[in-house]
C-alpha cells in the first residue's frame, strides 16, 4: 500500500487523468473496500480466517499485476477496484491476532500492527521514490513481489485455526459485525453518550487524514521545485518516508510513555492542535524544506490521534462490542477515504493549493474543539 500511495497520482496523469480523476481513483478503492469488507469479515467467522486471508492477498497481488500492465486509465481503474473488493487484509488478520491471543495480550498484539504500520510508512515510499526515477512500473512490480511473498506466507506459514466463537459468544472475540447498510445500529453507537462524541472525534482525524492524503502528491507537483524541476514521485516518496520515519520514532518508543504520563484524553487534544497547525503552515510553505518542517510538526497529532482516539473508544465499549466499534472506525476511514480525495482532487484541478492545505488545517481543528468541549475523560492506568 505505502509503495502505491506515492506513485498512483502521477501514474493516473501519466495516463491523462486530472487531479479530479485521480480523487476519484483513490475514492473507488475506499468504496469498493466499504462493501466488500463487512461480508469478507462476516465470511471468515464461520469459514476461517486463514482461506479470506489468501483470498484477500491473492486479490491485491492481481490488482498490482493489472496496474503495472495497465496501458490506459480504464485499467488503473479496475486494478484499483480489484484490490478494493478484496480488500479485507488488515481486518482479517485482526480478527486472527484476535482468536489466538487471550484478551489480556490483545492490545500489545495490536501494538505490533501498529509498529508493522510504521516500518512500512519508512520502507514502501522509500522504495517507491527510489525505483520511480527509472519507470514508474518498477515500484508497481515491487509492491506486486512482496504482496505475492505475503500469499506464499501465509499459506505455509500461518496456522490455520477456527474462531472462537464457542468461547466468547456466537460472535466472536469482536462481536458481531455491523452490516453495511445497518444504518440504525451505527446510529446507536452514535447516540451513545461519550461513545459517540469519541466516534465523532475520529472522523475529525480520519477526514483530514483522507484530505491529506487524498491531495498530497499532486499538490507536492503543483506547489514545489526541486533541482530545477517539479516534484514527481521520487520526492514525493522521500517526504512520506521521513514522516514514516518520525511515526516510527513516535510508535516505537515515545507514544507508550506519553500515555503513561499524560493520558490518551490529553494526548487526543495535542494532536488535533498540532496537526491543525502543522497542516497551516504546509498552505504556507513554497520550499521542500519547509514542508519537511511543517511535515515535523502535524507527524505528532497524526501519530497520537489514532491510538489514543481508538484506545478511548474501546475502554467505552463493552468486552464483546469491541469488534462493533472497531468496525465502525474502519467504516468511518472508508468513508472519508471515498469522499475526501475527490474534494481534494476538485481543489487541486483549480489550483486551490493554499484552499486545500487550510481546509485540512480547519477539520483539525474542529476536532480539537470536539476534544475540549464537554468534561474530560479520566486517564487510562497503565
Amino acid at each position: 500500500m505505502t509503495i502505491i500511495l506515492p506513485l498512483l497520482p502521477f501514474y493516473a496523469v501519466h495516463f491523462g487523468a486530472s487531479a479530479t480523476v485521480v480523487g476519484l481513483l483513490v475514492s473507488s478503492y475506499a468504496f469498493c473496500q466499504l462493501i466488500a469488507g463487512p461480508v469478507l469479515g462476516n465470511w471468515s467467522d464461520t469459514t476461517g480466517r486463514k482461506p479470506l486471508l489468501i483470498a484477500s492477498q491473492l486479490g491485491t497481488f492481481v490488482g498490482f499485476l493489472v496496474l503495472a500492465s495497465a496501458t490506459s486509465l480504464w485499467m488503473v481503474f479496475l486494478s484499483r477496484i480489484i484490490d478494493g473488493l478484496t480488500a479485507g487484509n488488515l481486518s482479517l488478520a485482526q480478527a486472527y491476532i484476535a482468536d489466538v491471543t487471550e484478551p489480556q495480550h490483545r492490545a500489545k498484539s495490536f501494538g505490533v500492527i501498529g509498529i508493522a504500520f510504521g516500518i512500512g510508512f519508512l520502507v514502501g515510499p522509500g522504495i517507491s521514490g527510489f525505483l520511480s526515477q527509472y519507470s514508474y512500473t518498477y515500484p508497481i512490480l515491487a509492491a506486486a513481489a512482496l504482496s505475492a511473498c505475503s500469499v506464499i506466507c501465509t499459506a505455509t506459514l500461518l496456522p490455520k485455526v477456527e474462531p472462537h466463537t464457542t468461547v466468547e459468544g456466537p460472535a466472536g472475540p469482536g462481536g458481531k459485525r455491523l452490516g453495511l447498510l445497518d444504518w440504525s445500529k451505527y446510529a446507536e453507537y452514535f447516540a451513545r453518550p461519550g461513545l459517540g462524541k469519541l466516534l465523532w472525534e475520529f472522523f475529525f482525524f480520519a477526514f483530514p487524514f483522507s484530505l491529506f492524503i487524498g491531495g498530497f502528491a499532486l499538490f507536492a507537483s503543483h506547489r514545489y521545485q526541486w533541482n530545477g524541476h517539479a516534484v514527481g514521485a521520487k520526492e514525493v516518496g522521500y517526504v512520506l518516508a521521513y514522516v514514516g520515519f518520525l511515526g516510527i520514532i513516535l510508535q516505537g518508543g515515545l507514544m507508550g510513555r506519553l500515555v503513561k504520563k499524560f493520558g490518551e484524553r490529553n494526548l487526543v487534544w495535542s494532536g488535533y492542535l498540532s496537526a491543525g497547525i502543522g497542516y497551516s503552515l504546509v498552505a504556507l510553505t513554497r520550499t521542500i524544506p519547509q514542508l519537511l518542517g511543517a511535515s515535523t510538526v502535524n507527524s505528532y497529532g497524526m501519530g497520537v490521534l489514532r491510538p489514543s482516539i481508538t484506545a478511548l473508544i474501546t475502554h467505552k465499549a463493552g468486552k464483546h462490542e469491541q469488534g462493533i466499534v472497531l468496525g465502525l472506525t474502519q467504516s468511518i476511514t472508508s468513508i472519508t477515504s471515498i469522499v475526501a480525495p475527490v474534494i481534494a482532487g476538485v481543489l487541486i484541478d483549480r489550483n486551490l493549493l493554499s484552499a486545500w492545505a487550510l481546509l485540512v488545517a480547519v477539520f483539525s481543528f474542529a476536532g480539537l474543539v470536539l476534544a475540549l468541549s464537554g468534561p474530560s475523560e479520566p486517564r487510562t492506568a497503565q
